[in-house]
């Protein structure tokens, strides 16, 4: 009979399901029946439910019916002996090396995103009893979040993964970023905790997890960490987030799909990366294993650990072990392939599979310098993300109650903007680009629905769009007899358009989205309509503005900086590889005078102003930007009252 043993750390005892086990197509039909909880296994494939990109190696979405379930102490669980043969990597240290070496040219470079893990998969015959290696895992390991083997009938998983995805309780949705790996005797722990790309790894998956939570949690999630997370071979760091929400556990599950630890960021994009360089399937791989069941009240509760640190097992013998590594700016191809060995090593170490030092004794985030190091990570991040506040409390009387719409150009950093919109008193409504303007009246739920929509396919927003299967080339403005692009009715209906960030190339427009943002962005300005562009909205709209643009030599992803902003410094985070650039503070627009904050080492403009519009090439919205709450209440309100800045011309 299928069954699964899963074992919470600190817990004295291993929690033994049995069931029956089904195959359904999509998360939706996972059954949900108080009284029968169900563990489901979710391959990465699933990542089409939200229409991402994904190499279709047709793994199943198979769900253990749980119809017993009793603990056994931990003494029942031995240790035991496996054997491993003809073992080795699915890729080369070579193979993996260029493909690392690409992605950092092609990808990061070109500012297709801020980081992506790229995987390869150490495969081997196995030989032993699966329970004797869940054994070892459960006795050789520390600090994981669970240790679990689930057999199906059709495959064995066994694992010992540290970081929890998401899980709902008591109606809190929690996550759990976890990024930057130090392997045990292999320095100084304070070096890796002073090492930038580790540091930086963090904050990038801090801001990737916090637009999830935007997304699913009713005020977004509040920021608790960072901490160590130690195990037996390896300490990684991470933070906790928390936030009320009310959504079904599947559809968190969906929106949620999957962490940008085993994907990167923005995850849309990321997917087509992954697809495109890696070229494989991914099975189980960066997917998770949920636990959805009811409370004694009747409410549903989730508990759901990403598939990594996890061996497959199939029927005849052959085992798979899957591990990236997360690439970014400062990444080389060595310290990758080297960090995907260690990876490795310390899942196969932990199973007896290879030779091991024996499992390091905890107590080392007790270190006053440790605590030190990891506390003064939040010095320059945004409090509004961190501390709790009032409601109300960030209220600005000249935004209050105004409506917003924000164009989502495939980085759903939207999700986090519309919070702080709405902490500031906006009603906010997010629209994707690729909908279609071609309404021929006002959106009624403009005025009817003002919150943010949590999800597109639980609470449909207006759109720009006639339906999502309209082809991209179709959100192209319509363009009026004189030749001026016409805006569409479900923008003029807004008190304030902004146009969000996202990946791509801002002046190529052979590529349909830039080419319909170009549009859209001219038709806003050409209507007059109160406008507030975001990094590559701010690229966009320079451009319209006559402003030249460049990639930079090095890519801006997850930096954090201090800025001259119109003569006041102010603290901001970045993640772009272009930029407009000018040689001067104030330029003649065929749109009016503009004044622009300009950097004098190289010119790149980080932020511009004119009569009615406004644009920032940094986001305010990440957790990077210590500042950015304070910077939208002072380019938002001249917007909307119609005020022009004494420090534009006229």
């Amino acid at each position: 009979m299928p069954f699964a043993l899963l074992h919470r750390d600190g817990a004295d005892h291993v929690d033994v399901l049995t069931g029956d086990v089904v195959t359904v197509a999509t998360l939706d039909d996972i059954p949900m029946t108080p009284g029968t909880p169900v563990l489901a296994v979710i391959p990465y494939r699933q990542i089409t439910e939200r229409g991402f990109e994904c190499v279709d190696d047709g793994a199943p979405l198979e769900c253990l019916l749980v119809r017993s379930r009793h603990t056994e102490p931990l003494s029942n669980f031995p240790p035991g002996d496996i054997t491993l043969r003809d073992g080795g990597f699915d890729l080369s240290d070579d193979e993996y090396a260029r493909v690392v070496e690409e992605v950092l040219r092609d990808e990061i470079g070109h500012g297709e995103g801020a980081n992506f893990v790229i995987h390869r998969t150490y495969q081997a015959r196995f030989e032993g009893d699966p329970r004797a290696a869940f054994g070892r895992l459960l006795h050789g390991e520390q600090g994981t979040y669970w240790t679990f083997l689930v057999d199906t009938g059709n495959r064995i998983l066994i694992g010992a993964t540290p970081e929890r995805h998401v899980s709902v309780l008591d109606g809190i949705v929690m996550m759990n970023p976890i990024s930057g790996t130090f392997r045990h005797g292999s320095g100084d722990i304070l070096d890796f905790l002073r090492d930038p790309k580790e540091i930086e790894e963090l904050y990038m998956v801090l801001d990737e997890e916090l637009k999830m939570m935007a997304t699913v949690a009713e005020h977004g999630g509040q920021v608790a960490g960072p901490y160590l997370k130690e195990m037996a071979r390896l300490t990684h760091t991470e933070y906790l987030l928390a936030g009320r929400g009310s959504l079904d556990v599947r559809a968190v599950l969906r929106e949620t799909m999957f962490a940008p630890t085993v994907t990167g960021s923005p995850i849309e994009n990321a997917c087509r990366v992954i697809a495109r360089h890696e070229r494989r399937g991914r099975r189980y791989y960066a997917g998770v294993l949920a636990l959805l069941d009811h409370d004694e009240s009747g409410r549903q509760t989730l508990d759901a650990p990403i598939l990594i640190r996890t061996a497959e097992i199939t029927p005849d013998g052959l085992l798979r072990v899957p591990v990236g590594a997360t690439l970014v700016r400062h990444s080389t191809p060595a310290g990758e392939v080297a960090e995907t060995h260690t990876k490795a090593a310390g899942l196969l170490s932990a199973l007896g599979a290879v030779p091991s030092q024996p499992a390091a004794v905890r107590g080392t985030a007790q270190s006053p310098e440790i605590q030190r190091l990891l506390a003064s990570r939040n010095d320059e991040l945004a409090r509004f993300w961190l501390d709790s506040r009032a409601p109300g409390a960030l209220t600005v009387p000249a935004l209050a109650g105004r409506q917003a719409v924000i164009v989502d150009a495939e980085d759903t950093f939207t999700a986090m903007l519309a919070h702080q919109l709405k902490a500031l008193g906006l009603s906010v409504t997010v629209l994707p680009w690729t909908s279609r303007p071609s309404l021929t009246a006002p959106s009624p739920s403009l005025a009817t629905s003002p919150s943010l929509a949590p999800s597109p396919s639980l609470a449909p927003s207006p759109s720009l769009a006639a339906s999502p299967s309209s082809s991209p080339s179709s959100a192209a403005p319509r363009v009026s007899m004189s030749g001026i692009p016409v805006m569409p009715d479900v923008l003029a209906a807004a008190d304030l358009v902004v146009f969000g960030p996202g990946p791509g190339d801002p002046s190529d427009l052979g590529d349909p989205k830039m080419a319909a943002l170009h549009g859209l962005v001219a038709s806003v300005l050409a209507a007059g309509k109160p406008l507030f562009a975001v990094c590559l909205g701010q690229q966009i709209l320079a451009s319209l503005l006559g402003l030249p643009l460049r990639r930079r030599d090095a890519p801006y992803q997850g930096l954090a900086r201090d800025i001259d902003f119109f003569g006041t410094s102010r603290r901001v985070g970045f993640y772009s590889s272009f930029s407009a650039v000018a040689g001067q503070t104030a330029a003649a627009t065929p749109y009016g005078p503009v004044t622009l904050a300009v950097d004098p080492a190289d010119d790149t403009v980080h932020a511009l102003r004119g009569r009615g519009f406004a644009g920032v090439q940094f986001h305010p919205e990440s957790v990077l930007s210590r500042d950015g709450v304070e910077i939208l209440q002072e380019l938002l309100p001249p917007l909307l009252t119609e005020a022009v800045s004494p420090a534009i011309p006229g």
